[in-house]
């Protein structure tokens, strides 16, 4: 019977430095002569948590690492001057790279969640000979019309009272606007006030749909990762992760050969089954695992069991 794993604590880790000012930090668990894997967080800007180790079976070679200046990363974005024009999904991709160099990985599989779905397969797709599986959950592709949905207004009939708190945290003229680009400004605002307010009401929104059983998210307690998480956000989301729309799930013919699992709630409201099932008919050979009952985050019921029976099954060079 499948069960999630122990979790193994790191027995290694740095800063790894890419350029640009930045240093990312980085920890490899489990067995040192395992089956390399690599753990890519949502957000952008949450940061990995211990939680992603458990996912996988202590015999992996497991690599997470907190994304750009967010998590252990340095410099933080939570902090007013950070430079975010140096963080943007090529950068990502290419730190990915370095990472795997600086570690002596020949191949990989990628493992990604939420955002870090987008993020595996525009890296998958440029490297895709550095590659040997995928397993992605919660899946989205940053397109404009999923973000439509999610701040466009589309989702808004099902949290009316959240929705308008949303549109209401932005100045009145903003409010049948681009509420991403607005809460962007209000982030950048000098007044400190203005941008914890800010932090405050789309860290809110943002949360109100993550799970099917209304749970508060601990970790956005924090002001000081409510801020990274919220400026991060809205700079990726603003710019639509800087990837031409709809080009990943165009491009998915280059996966073929690469075996992967997609593990998708039903009932996920942030990231709706429909973008899981266009990527499964334009990838060849991929398995999408539909989870009954199940909401957008890893705590949702039967999530993390059927991440866990992928990652069993790649775990001895196998296939789903």
């Amino acid at each position: 019977m499948t069960a999630i794993h122990p979790g193994a604590d790191p027995y290694e880790h740095g800063l790894l430095d890419v350029g640009d000012g930045q240093r990312l930090y980085w920890e490899t668990c489990g067995d040192p002569g395992g089956r390399p894997a690599v753990v890519l967080h949502g957000g952008p800007g949450s940061g990995c948590s211990p939680a992603f180790r458990r996912l996988f079976d202590p015999a992996w070679r497991l690599v997470l690492f907190d994304q750009r200046q967010c998590g252990r990363s340095t410099p933080h974005a939570s902090a007013f001057g950070t430079d975010l024009s140096v963080n943007t999904t090529a950068h990502l991709v290419a730190d990915l790279e370095r990472l795997r160099e600086r570690l002596g990985i020949e191949r990989w599989l990628v493992y990604g969640a939420s955002w870090g779905s987008t993020l595996a397969l525009a890296y998958a797709q440029r490297f895709p000979q550095r590659v040997h599986a995928i397993v992605l959950s919660a899946v989205t592709t940053t397109r404009r019309s999923e973000l439509a949905w999610l701040y466009g207004g589309g989702l808004a009939p099902l949290f009316p009272a959240e929705w308008e708190r949303f549109r209401a945290g932005v100045p009145s003229e903003a409010r049948d606007g681009d509420l991403i680009d607005a809460y962007a400004r209000l982030l950048a605002h000098p007044d400190p006030a203005v941008r914890a307010r800010a932090a405050e009401d789309w860290v809110a929104w943002d949360t109100a749909s993550m799970t099917t059983r209304r749970r508060p998210q601990a970790r956005f307690a924090d002001p000081a990762y409510r801020m990274a998480f919220a400026r991060i956000v809205t700079h990726y989301f603003r710019h639509a992760a800087w990837l031409e729309e709809g080009v990943l799930l165009r491009e998915a013919g280059r996966l073929a050969g690469i075996p992967g699992v997609l593990v998708h709630g039903r009932l996920d409201l942030q990231a709706p089954l429909a973008t899981a099932w266009e990527l499964e008919r334009r990838w060849p050979g991929v398995e999408l695992v539909v989870v009954e009952g199940a909401g957008h985050a890893l705590g949702e019921p039967g999530m993390a069991l059927e991440i866990v029976r992928a990652t069993d099954r790649f775990a001895q060079g196998g296939r789903p």
